[in-house]
């Protein structure tokens, strides 16, 4: 289980696996419980990189950055490691 603790967004930490470059189990920490859920649905069983390219640059009203693409950062992270 990989753990990413989030900036600048209602969610306090992600968590989430990749098998094969399959991302797997992605589970938020607070925020939206609905919208966050709907999102872990979405990108589960999906390509890793197909994330990233989905999930990158989404705003959250005027932050700079949102619960999505914080979890596309995670995903990077996971990536250069």
């Amino acid at each position: 289980m990989n753990s990413y603790i989030t900036q600048g967004v209602c969610s306090q930490k992600i968590t989430f696996d990749v098998e094969n470059e399959i991302v797997k189990n992605v589970t938020f920490y607070s925020g939206c419980p609905g919208n966050l859920q709907g999102i872990s649905s979405l990108i589960e069983g999906m390509n890793i990189h197909e994330v990233i390219k989905r999930l990158k640059g989404i705003k959250c009203g005027f932050k700079s950055t949102s619960c999505p693409d914080q979890l596309s950062k995670a995903l990077e992270e996971y990536l250069s490691k």
